[in-house]
């Protein structure tokens, strides 16, 4: 299978996604990277499973998306042709999202019965990890849309996490029917109404410990829900961390607790779960967080390598041959 990885976008770029893709070459021997970027920023060598594309131009992550068509040898732009050109099987960017999804429904197309495309990603949880989308991509949303975003949800659910018929919640500011704005209420009825397997409202709270598999809310809501959490992880693991560095006693205590602080750190670390698939495109394009070092890359790759090794377009196509 033939990745290829823009190279050049994100905030760590070109460094850190350059050492991400290496390694991700050693990990997957088996699998052909294509590095899509500028010539200056490849090592000396190459790996034998990797190979570059030139592209001298970069879309910046304030850039309009009016300048892709200006572009057209941009970083974002070069990965998703080589994808549309059948050259690649999947592509990953940590750049600009809006770039990404932009150059995505221009080059790629939409999957029949999606208005617009959504970013769903696998988040960690208590008992276990769920999906949640729309995190950033669609900031004005209809009913339909959520509706739309609740089957291509299912799917990754099925694919990415192996639940066979995933539940799916709308978030809102209360459990009862009643509750939300105009949107979360007409939404309400509409899933309820449905074919997916829809068990209500959910909280704030239970972003990651509700019981469900699939949570639904607009790009919106989801961005600044999911950016929160990451602050609110980041400011938690200083906390401890100066807690447990103030004297010799609880230094030492920490030594005890580490392995176990780790674990707790990992499942809760973006860098560990890796980018999101960008649902709805005719293609399998990851959306990866623009702050992503190293190892956000290399689980990004094995993320779209489980989406290509399962037919997830295939399957995200045929779902949404539902009418909607």
């Amino acid at each position: 299978m033939r990745i290829a990885i823009d190279i050049m976008g994100g905030d760590h770029a070109p460094g850190e996604i350059m050492a991400g893709a290496l390694q991700a070459a050693a990990k997957w021997p088996e699998h052909h990277l294509i590095l899509v970027g500028r010539e200056e920023a490849l090592p000396v060598f190459l790996p034998a499973n990797c190979s570059f594309h030139r592209a001298d131009q970069i879309m910046a992550m304030d850039e309009s998306v009016e300048n892709l068509r200006q572009k057209k040898d941009s970083s974002i732009w070069q990965a998703t042709q080589l994808v549309k050109d059948n050259q690649a099987d999947a592509l990953l960017s940590a750049g600009s999202t809006a770039a990404q999804m932009a150059t995505a429904v221009l080059l790629l197309g939409r999957i029949p019965g999606v208005s617009r495309p959504a970013i769903g990603s696998v988040a960690p949880g208590f008992p276990a990890e769920r999906v949640i989308l729309d995190i950033g991509a669609n900031t004005e949303c209809t009913p339909q849309m959520l509706l739309q975003f609740a089957r291509m949800g299912r799917v990754l659910s099925q694919v990415l996490l192996k639940r066979e018929n995933p539940r799916v919640a709308l978030l809102s500011n209360g459990e009862e029917a009643h509750k939300g704005n105009e949107l979360i209420r007409a939404s309400y009825t509409l899933l309820a109404e449905s074919d997916v397997n829809f068990i209500g409202n959910m909280e704030g709270r239970d972003l990651f410990s509700g019981d469900f598999d699939v949570l639904v809310f607009d790009g919106f809501t989801g961005n600044i829900a999911v950016k929160s959490a990451e602050g609110a992880v980041a400011l938690i693991m200083s906390l401890i961390k100066d807690e447990f560095t103030a004297s010799f006693l609880r230094k030492l205590g920490a030594f005890i607790v580490k392995p176990g602080l780790k674990k707790i750190k990992d499942q809760l670390d973006y860098q560990e779960h890796g980018g999101a698939p960008l649902l709805g495109v005719k293609g399998i394009s990851i959306v990866c967080h623009g702050s992503s070092h190293a190892r956000a890359i290399i689980n990004s790759v094995g993320k779209a390598i489980t989406c290509m090794e399962a037919n997830f377009i295939s399957h995200l196509t045929e779902a949404m041959k539902v009418k909607t």
